[in-house]
């Protein structure tokens, strides 16, 4: 079995530094094969996120966008604020055959673990 699903076929959780391991962001040399996906809204990614990250709102895959194409057919973990909406996320990611899990505690945590969080510009970000 997938360390990304759970016997019953539904997403799996992450603490954010599991998902800091599989998606290269925790300064390991080579880092995880993961895609940290973002399904928060335009106005939280641009005022804070994490580098690296592929942003697509929870609104916008419900609605059917696709995933960019580098992000296709690769391990997913989706993150927004809180957990909330990335666990609806990574539920509809598995529905339609993608490997995911969600983070718990989303960004909050990510930034209380003292994660790089950045914003629009490439600076030091928030978490709105």
């Amino acid at each position: 079995m997938s360390v990304f699903r759970r016997g019953r076929g539904g997403p799996g959780r992450v603490s954010v530094r599991e998902a800091a391991v599989r998606t290269g962001h925790d300064d390991a040399d080579g880092g995880g094969d993961a895609v940290l996906l973002d399904v928060r809204e335009p106005y939280e990614w641009q005022a804070g996120h994490a580098p690296r990250a592929v942003h697509l709102p929870l609104s916008a895959l419900a609605a059917g966008a696709r995933l960019p194409a580098h992000a296709q057919a690769r391990p997913l973990v989706v993150i927004c604020r809180s957990g909330n909406r990335s666990r609806r996320a990574a539920e509809l990611l598995v529905s339609r055959g993608s490997q995911a899990v969600d983070v718990v505690g989303g960004m909050r945590d990510r930034a209380e673990a003292g994660l790089p969080v950045v914003d629009a510009r490439g600076q030091n970000g928030i978490v709105a």
